[in-house]
């Protein structure tokens, strides 16, 4: 049975946590990981791109130059794609990138992906987080620091989000705090720490158990 540390506010240790080996026991799989990672950052694509093709580009109404006994090449209009401000040929167009994965499989992943953090001692788990008082980002940057979070890519996940961490936390380039019901396999991976507090681990825990 997977077992974490539980440190204080200071950094501390003050107990420990068992977690089910059914949940963050799971074998670590690179192909689950690489898909449920590529549905999202696909997911968060705009997809406004677009481009004009010939028959959206304005003007080339008339014939730039009689078919035959100029010695050009025959042209239709200014507007075909091999004239300069002519339409694009294959270019692209408003589309979404959603991509399917099955709920089984997204929670499969995150899993995994906890499971990954755990086995490579990236994870603290801290009896609670409070949010500075007055909301402000020094303050928080300081209480994180105990806990090894100064400077590099971190995830924070905690059981209740409230207005003043949130507002203390969103000016911090390095930090992403969510809640264990927004937390996804890529937030994981991609950060170098993950800190939760307990309820928050916990929470995680009986919901990716059901």
């Amino acid at each position: 049975m997977p077992t974490v540390q539980v440190v204080d506010a200071k950094g501390k240790q003050a107990g420990t946590l068992e977690l089910k080996a059914d949940v963050f026991g799971v074998e670590v799989r690179g192909p689950l990981l690489h898909q449920a990672v590529t549905r999202e950052l696909a997911d968060r694509r705009v997809g406004t791109h677009d481009t004009k093709g010939r028959s959206e580009v304005s003007g080339g109404g008339k014939k730039p130059w009689r078919q035959k006994g100029t010695g050009r090449a025959r042209q239709g209009s200014i507007r075909a794609t091999q004239w300069k401000g002519g339409g694009k040929p294959f270019g692209p167009t408003p589309r979404s990138y959603r991509q399917d994965m099955p709920r089984a499989m997204r929670r499969e992943a995150l899993r995994a992906a906890v499971a990954a953090k755990l086995a490579g001692g990236q994870v603290t788990v801290v009896e609670t987080l409070a949010a500075p008082e007055g909301a402000k980002t020094k303050a928080l940057t300081k209480v994180l620091a105990p806990l090894g979070l100064n400077g590099e890519r971190a995830l924070v996940v905690v059981q209740e989000l409230g207005p003043e961490l949130a507002r203390s936390a969103r000016n911090v380039p390095w930090l992403t705090v969510v809640t264990p019901g927004h937390v996804s396999a890529y937030q994981l991976l991609v950060a170098r720490r993950v800190v939760f507090d307990r309820a928050g681990l916990v929470a995680l825990q009986e919901a990716l158990a059901q």
